[in-house]
């Protein structure tokens, strides 16, 4: 084989692993989130449903909301379909609360994050 083929060899096939790495280092993001995150809404949400960029693992996903002190306000366990998840709420009252989340996509990358929202039903 001549030096400028196997040259153009090498550099095609170092360009599909770094290619494929990147890949391989992706996470699930989270893409967006209703309520929005640090938003402050007027009418109290039913749910919490957060979209991700990838499909997410259903036995090990989760969201947690939370009150000021630290009682947690959803209904229990999430759902999960495909790259969205969701968790019911209970009747809240006009306060702010804190969501955790966990993320674990179907090869096992694992992401969490939180974020705050308010509930103000007095100003408009």
């Amino acid at each position: 084989m001549r030096p400028t083929m196997a040259a153009a060899y090498c550099t095609i096939a170092f360009g599909g692993l770094i290619a494929g790495v990147g890949a391989a280092w992706a996470h699930a993001t989270l893409d967006h989130a209703s309520p929005p995150a640090e938003s402050t809404v007027h009418s109290a949400p039913q749910e919490v449903l957060l979209t991700f960029a990838e499909r997410l693992e259903s036995a090990f996903s989760m969201i947690e909301v939370k009150d000021a002190g630290g009682t947690r306000v959803d209904s229990g366990k999430s759902e999960v379909n495909g790259s969205t998840m969701r968790v019911g709420l209970k009747v809240l009252p006009d306060g702010q609360y804190r969501v955790h989340w966990r993320a674990i996509t179907s090869d096992t990358h694992r992401v969490e994050g939180n974020f705050t929202f308010n509930v103000d039903g007095q100003s408009r």
